[in-house]
């Protein structure tokens, strides 16, 4: 059936009640109400699968950990497994001295005996006792007077009191008392008054503090808007009598999806107290969400006495326990909540950050409060436990605010605005094609990869090693740590001149160029060697980290000299401990993104070669420009040794760089890690696994080590284990096995990193000594530190056992 044209003539609307002078509009929330947490009671009895006894028993205790110190555990009347429930709190010790348990019994007397019985020996119990109330009740469903409807509260309420007082006389149980007009949102204002009034005088206990009786109002149904309840919420506290012996509890459920908005109305209008579940849980459209109700009195500065700083927690119990999901968009709680993707909001929680950050700082200064004021985030997901790595999201609708901040997030990088628009372009060009979310991961590598960034996305041109000279007195090298380069290149007048080593599509050679600075002269050099004709339109800065581990990040854009005003440049980056040496790398960045596939011309075969006079100096820098190496003392003797008596023997006064690289990776067998060296090597190392083989309780560095692992020999793989004091003395124990009857013993070794951060990589370099004359070096790189030197010892066993070993 349709919706109807008229719906008035078949839904009455709700009748106001006529206040005139009502106090809670004016007023505002200045404390915490008391909390009730019944999960365990309605919000149980609204799953399609009632939490088992484990389930019951864990939510219990995270109510407890959350701070409720009222819970209304069971109807332990309404099962003998709800009543067990209860009496394996008690029995079991689970309920802290100062946590009263709640239990709830309609007006019948065998079922308010059996829930007595269910917390006999308690410390604190409140018995919870209800009889609807409203008309339709009252007519329909008890056909029952108002007086009758009394009747039956007022000698419920005298068996409650006589069984709870022999209940005290006998175990030491105190009880608190709570009476419930069952909906009481339906009922005459009036007689809701009447009936509290009747029940109140019955009990004849009430008194202030932990004595005063608690009336429960609940919005059983919600029927109208919250402002309402509100009335009706006030209405009762002005007419009830002796008002500073009761406590006014509100239950709001959610029928109308304004349950929190009634619920805090309602404590404007005087209520005191508020019963809900965590998340809204509960029959129908749900009870009121006490950790929405919570975090909203947090953000206004009021703590609620509830503690939600591990909200993940407590969404894992909830969930897990109700086998129901918390809705990605749930206030505070939804994986969604603290996340943007649209472009302008990510832009303003971007600025919002880095204008609070400046803020804070000066308030920190003078001792004053540091107040959070971020736009679109209305507290911060640190109180609750949670990060701001999903704060910002990225889609097709994200904007470049929003991935700027991302990229300072992951990479510390505090792109200079028009970078933001070049680089959000590409991020959106992904999105746009895959139709799908970018991930942190998918920005971060889109970033690597477009602007060449870090040792493992080198471009086509990347910086090996420089050296900067005052042009006006040649060769005169000049401290490269001088003040920041502006977009000319350089902080002051003096002409510079750049010598470096830059590898040209993975050949390394030397180019030197002048200009008013380092940025200026590396461009000279660029156009005069490859034929780059770009010019700096705009150049940035700042550093990143603080102390000795500080670093300089830049930025640069390239245009081609006659480029009109309009048309974007080529955009980069560089990050270096040295000053100018992050300007250059962010040029050969920037170059790498303008030429593309372009092809570029040969180099000056001459700027690729040492000559006999160059000695260990120049194999040792041409080893540390094109392979990133730093040979010990001893291996760069042997190899130098080796280089020139092949120069000499050939009759030549230079050789290639390229000839040097080539030879030293075939005499060292080098492993660079990318498998290149498979086919010459005899060993080869395929995986592995280190173990502590130490005696219980030893802990010095000289404990034994098993190597456990897969290498090759001769291109077959086996697996092998060895023993020794460290990794590489394993690993020789294991190799010894398979080239009997040889003998291996370590001569000589060292490493050093290649690369920084993620990025960071281990050289190795180790002397193999066989049988006690015959010795090799090998020489290895990898990301693991373990593995570059395990890699090495494998390449100097190649070298040394006979192939038909």
């Amino acid at each position: 059936m349709p919706m109807l044209k008229d719906p008035s003539r078949k839904y009455k609307p709700y009748t106001p009640l006529n206040i005139p002078d009502r106090q809670w509009p004016s007023r505002t929330i200045t404390k915490a109400p008391i909390w009730l947490a019944t999960d365990l009671r309605d919000g149980n009895q609204s799953l399609a699968n009632p939490m088992t006894i484990p389930q019951k028993t864990r939510f219990f205790k995270q109510l407890v950990d959350c701070g409720l110190k009222e819970i209304e555990v069971a109807y332990p009347a309404a099962s003998d497994t709800d009543f067990g429930f209860v009496r394996g709190l008690i029995e079991g010790g689970l309920v802290p001295d100062d946590v009263w348990l709640q239990v709830l019994t309609p007006a019948r007397a065998d079922l308010i005996k059996r829930t007595v019985d269910s917390v006999a020996g308690a410390k604190h119990a409140i018995i919870h006792m209800y009889n609807a109330t409203s008309p339709t009740f009252r007519e329909v469903v008890f056909r029952n007077s108002k007086e009758e409807t009394i009747a039956l509260a007022v000698e419920h309420t005298k068996l409650v009191r006589q069984l709870t007082e022999e209940c005290t006389a006998k175990y030491g149980t105190k009880f608190k008392y709570e009476y419930s007009p069952e909906t009481f949102t339906q009922t005459e204002i009036e007689f809701a008054v009447e009936i509290c009034e009747a029940v109140k005088k019955t009990w004849g206990k009430a008194g202030t503090g932990e004595d005063r009786i608690i009336f429960n109002l609940p919005a059983t149904v919600e029927i109208a808007t919250p402002n309402h309840y509100a009335d009706q919420i006030e209405m009762f506290c002005r007419t009830v009598s002796e008002r500073e012996k009761i406590i006014v509890s509100l239950h709001p459920h959610n029928d109308r999806g304004t349950g929190i908005a009634a619920a805090e109305l309602g404590l404007l209008a005087g209520a005191d107290r508020v019963e809900g579940c965590l998340f809204g849980n509960g029959e129908r459209t749900g009870n009121v969400d006490l950790v929405t109700l919570a975090l909203n009195q947090y953000t206004q500065g009021i703590h609620p006495n509830l503690d939600f700083s591990d909200i993940f927690s407590v969404i894992e119990t909830v969930t897990q326990c109700n086998d129901l999901p918390v809705h990605p968009r749930h206030p505070y709680g939804g994986d969604l909540v603290f996340t943007a993707f649209s472009g302008s909001h990510q832009d303003a929680i971007k600025k919002g950050f880095e204008a609070q950050a400046r803020v804070h700082a000066l308030a920190a200064q003078d001792g004053g409060p540091q107040y959070w004021n971020i736009p679109y985030l209305p507290v911060d997901p640190a109180d609750l436990g949670c990060n701001y790595e999903a704060i910002i999201r990225v889609n097709s609708q994200s904007g470049k605010g929003g991935i700027a901040y991302l990229v300072k997030q992951a990479l510390h990088l505090d792109l200079p605005r028009k970078m933001q628009i070049a680089f959000y372009q590409v991020v959106q060009d992904i999105a746009d094609r895959t139709g799908k979310e970018m991930t942190i991961d998918d920005i971060t590598s889109a970033f690597y990869k477009t602007y060449k960034y870090g040792p493992k996305h080198e471009g086509r041109l990347a910086l090996r090693s420089f050296t900067l000279m005052d042009a006006s007195r040649p060769s005169t090298p000049t401290d490269s740590r001088q003040p920041s380069p502006t977009p000319s290149g350089s902080g002051n007048d003096t002409p510079r001149r750049f010598v470096g080593r830059i590898s040209v599509d993975g050949i390394v050679r030397e180019i030197r160029g002048e200009g008013n600075g380092p940025l200026s002269s590396l461009l000279d050099a660029l156009r005069t060697y490859l034929d780059i004709d770009l010019v700096i339109r705009e150049y940035s800065e700042h550093s990143v980290g603080e102390g000795t581990g500080a670093k300089a990040a830049s930025y640069v854009e390239l245009i081609t000299p006659d480029a009109d005003k309009g048309v974007p440049g080529s955009w980069g980056v560089g990050v270096d401990s040295d000053i100018a040496g992050s300007g250059l790398r962010a040029v050969l960045s920037a170059v790498n993104a303008f030429i593309k596939d372009k092809t570029l011309p040969e180099l000056d075969s001459s700027s690729g070669f040492i000559t006999s006079r160059s000695g260990h100096s120049g194999i040792a820098s041409a080893i540390k420009s094109s392979m990133l190496l730093e040979l010990p003392k001893r291996l760069l003797n042997n190899f130098t040794d080796n280089i020139m008596s092949a120069t000499k023997s050939q009759h030549n006064d230079s050789i290639r760089i390229d000839d040097v690289r080539d030879e030293f990776k075939r005499v060292y067998r080098f492993d660079d890690g990318t498998g290149e060296i498979s086919s010459t090597s005899r060993f080869t190392l395929v995986a592995f696994k280190i173990t502590n083989i130490s005696p219980t309780g030893d802990t010095s560095s000289e404990g034994r080590r098993r190597f456990d692992g897969k290498i090759t020999v001769d291109g077959q793989v086996r697996e092998v284990t060895g023993e020794g004091n460290g990794p590489l003395s394993s690993l020789i124990g294991a190799l010894q096995h398979e080239t009997q009857p040889h003998a291996f013993t370590i001569g000589d070794f060292s490493q050093h990193s290649i690369g920084y951060g993620a990025d960071v990589r281990a050289a190795s370099y180790v002397e193999l000594i066989m049988d006690g004359k015959k010795s090799a070096w090998g020489v290895a790189v990898d990301e693991d530190i373990a593995a570059s030197g395990l890699r090495a010892v494998l390449s100097a066993a190649s070298v040394l056992v006979p192939a038909n070993n």
